[in-house]
C-alpha cells in the first residue's frame, strides 16, 4: 500500500490543482460551500486522473505484496515462485505467475469498468 499512496495522493491533488479556477469563482459568486465545490467541479473533472492512478496502482500493489511475499511469507503466491524456484520445479513457478496475471487482468477490468460507468454518469 505504501508503494502506490503517495504516487496517488500526489497525482489526484496536482489534477484538483490544475481545475478551472472560474468555475471554482462562478460557484463561489453563487455562494456554493466547499463541499459543493468539490461535488459539483472538482471530482467530475478530476475523474479520468483517478481511474488512471487506480489502473497503476493495481499493478504496483501487486508488485508490492509478491515482493513482500518473496522476502518474509511462510505461504502466498510470491512464497510458492521463490520455492518452486528453489526445487527446481517451473511447472510450479509458471502456475504462480499464471495465477498473478490473471488476478491482475481481473482487477484492471474491474478498474476498467467502473472507468466506463464513472464517464458515462460524467457526461
Amino acid at each position: 500500500m505504501a508503494v502506490s499512496l503517495v504516487v496517488t495522493i500526489l497525482g489526484v491533488y496536482g489534477s484538483f490543482k490544475e481545475v478551472d479556477s472560474d468555475k471554482i469563482k462562478m460557484l463561489e459568486t453563487f455562494g456554493a460551500t466547499k463541499y459543493q465545490i468539490l461535488e459539483k467541479v472538482i471530482i467530475p473533472a478530476s475523474i479520468p486522473t483517478i481511474i488512471n492512478a487506480l489502473k497503476i496502482n493495481v499493478g504496483l500493489s501487486w508488485v508490492g505484496v509478491i515482493v513482500g511475499e518473496f522476502l518474509v511469507s511462510r505461504a502466498g503466491i510470491g512464497h510458492l515462485i521463490v520455492y518452486g524456484s528453489q526445487i527446481f520445479q517451473l511447472d510450479l513457478v509458471m502456475t504462480s505467475v499464471i495465477i498473478l496475471a490473471v488476478l491482475a487482468g481481473l482487477m484492471y477490468q474491474g478498474v476498467a469498468y467502473i472507468e466506463k460507468k464513472l464517464l458515462n454518469w460524467r457526461q
